[in-house]
């Protein structure tokens, strides 16, 4: 692959040891430096590394001074005071619950029992929600808005706002209160319960320590080549460990300044406005943004004109001249003007959507991970880009696959310091995580090559089985559809064919943007016709032989992931 650093002479990320010395150590290296920009009202704010600082020391001491050492639950959209408080609360020993905003009430009360929480501290877009299952909430001991709602809001011995628990906090530290300082929490003690939300419709509580998660902060900011030169825009939701690990925690430790996307309408605009050199996204926005370029393109009738480009590009890349920043300015400046790269896991990218990111100036690294490995696993190197693959382990983390007998692939088994401690108040489910010597079994299945680079072809629970016994994994099959501009989104399962066999079904929704005018048969018509061509570059059993047309767009998790579960 010709993809190269896009960041040179990045400085040597430090290695923490614990979480108290991340957020010490940002404040002395990098002071009164915005480590977050967010918007307030309708202005943008500056929120300092000293502010990080100084908030978690103080935050963390109202939790003594308020009896709220345990478990504390935090919810909502991403805001540098989320941040204060799932930092304080590691750091003072307890153990902190990030909750999916999007859970139902009945999930979110059910969560907040199971977890027994203490304190529940929530943003601004989370009152109303609060509002409604307060009196479920009994359990309780403090509401801690960090937004009040100003017109329903009245402070009593159970809710107090995050603001007067900071006062609190320094009013103590002024009259000699040193719990934080004296604290030293236990760094194999579960500090992180994550209730995983996948596309299977299970949830388990991943239990994290602070020894896993400083394991996955290293190991990402050592895998890229990263510094405080680096700006970010978050995009993707706080209580996602991908999220929170790797693009805030890491952020911290290296000194960029992170900006935070106020509304998924106003991403571009953001993006304009913050113009960052750097993304953490999962593959729906790489997805969608590529699929806006080329659409993009055929309004305009240069689509034909873009494609003679990027052949042009390559041509000249290979006899060493670099002409990308000239060829595809328009389409640099839609993202900011100034994204080298993009981080992204979750889901296989296709190699031809990687391709032409790399063309237009932009080089996307895959990684790999799983909420119970902290959670990051495995990741494509600046430099060293695999098509097709996660990258290789990082470093800390060991992987291996379990062959099944007969197949070039099995399941991908991980050991290391980000592995989980186990799966909260269930001990049958964690013995069933992990193999007798210590693996942790992710249900992923792929293989590894003679250079070290993962592969994963599907998920174990998604396996088609046909009838003559072959394995299909829909993944694969997903893969090659994804980069067809006139589908959506599309989701590959087994479906019953008129003979009662199970048959390779894609249920497909289709670009009706590029399809406009048309009618339903003739949008069916191009789906298949698209569908068909695939089926060309594969081999006979993994072809597609069932194509659903559907109109409303797939139910997604929060991160994103498509809620196969749900597909009917």
């Amino acid at each position: 692959m010709r993809m190269k650093n896009e960041l040179k002479g990045a400085k040597k990320p430090k290695i923490i040891s614990d979480i108290r010395d991340l957020v010490k150590s940002d404040a002395e290296v990098y002071g009164d430096k915005a480590a977050y920009v967010y918007k307030s009202g309708d202005d943008f704010k500056e929120f300092s590394y000293n502010r990080i600082y100084d908030e978690t020391v103080a935050f963390g001491t109202a939790l003594s001074v308020e009896n709220l050492i345990g478990g504390v639950a935090v919810m909502g959209t991403l805001h540098p005071r989320y941040i204060v408080a799932y930092l304080s609360t590691i750091n003072m020993g307890g153990y902190i619950v990030p909750l999916d905003p999007e859970l139902t009430d009945e999930q979110t009360v059910y969560f907040l029992r199971h977890s027994e929480v203490k304190a529940l501290v929530y943003t601004e877009s989370m009152n109303d929600k609060v509002d409604r299952i307060r009196d479920q909430l009994d359990f309780i001991e403090k509401f801690i808005p960090i937004t009040p709602n100003k017109e329903k809001y009245v402070e009593d011995e159970r809710n107090i706002k995050f603001k007067k628990m900071v006062a609190i906090g320094k009013k103590a530290i002024e009259e000699g209160n040193t719990a934080y300082a004296d604290a030293d929490p236990d760094k194999e003690k579960m500090a992180a319960l994550i209730f995983t939300s996948g596309s299977t419709g299970t949830a388990k509580g991943v239990m994290l320590s602070i020894h896993n998660l400083t394991a996955a902060i290293n190991a990402s900011c050592g895998s890229m080549s990263y510094d405080d030169r680096n700006t970010f825009v978050s995009v993707l939701p706080p209580h996602h460990t991908y999220e929170m690990t790797c693009e805030n925690l890491s952020a911290m430790n290296i000194g960029c300044t992170v900006n935070i996307n106020d509304s998924l309408k106003h991403i571009m605009k953001n993006f304009s406005r913050f113009k960052p050199n750097t993304l953490v996204l999962v593959p729906i926005y790489v997805e969608t943004i590529y699929k806006k370029i080329w659409t993009e393109a055929k309004k305009k009738g240069i689509d034909k004109k873009l494609k003679f480009g990027i052949g042009v590009e390559k041509a000249l890349f290979s006899v060493g001249i670099d002409v990308r920043k000239k060829l595809f300015k328009e389409i640099s400046e839609s993202l900011g003007g100034n994204v080298k790269s993009i981080v992204c896991g979750g889901a296989p990218l296709s190699p031809q959507l990687v391709e032409d990111f790399y063309s237009f100036g932009i080089t996307i690294l895959e990684g790999y991970g799983i909420t119970e490995c902290a959670p990051l696993v495995a990741v494509n190197r600046p430099g060293k880009v695999k098509l097709h693959s996660v990258g290789q382990p990082v470093e800390g983390c060991q992987v291996k696959i379990d062959y099944t007998p007969g197949e070039e692939t099995g399941e991908i088994l991980v050991k290391g310091d980000n592995v989980m401690m186990g799966y909260y108040k269930d001990e049958e489910a964690t013995a069933e995580a992990f193999t007798e010597d210590g693996w942790f079994r992710t249900g992923d299945i792929g293989y590894i090559d003679n250079k070290g680079y993962i592969f994963i072809t599907g998920r174990k629970k998604n396996v088609i089985i046909l009838s003559n016994g072959k394995n299909v994994f829909p993944e694969e099959i997903e893969e090659y559809l994804a980069p067809v501009e006139i589908i959506s989104e599309v989701v590959v399962m087994s479906r019953d064919n008129a003979q009662g066999e199970p048959a390779i079904t894609a249920i497909a929704v289709p670009n009706f943007d590029l399809l406009k005018g048309k009618s339903d048969e003739e949008i069916r018509d191009a789906i298949k016709k698209a569908v068909d061509d695939v089926n060309k570059s594969l081999p006979s059993y993994k072809q597609i032989h069932q194509v659903i047309i559907r109109k409303e767009p797939f139910e997604r998790t929060t991160s994103r992931k498509i809620q196969r579960f749900k597909v009917q």
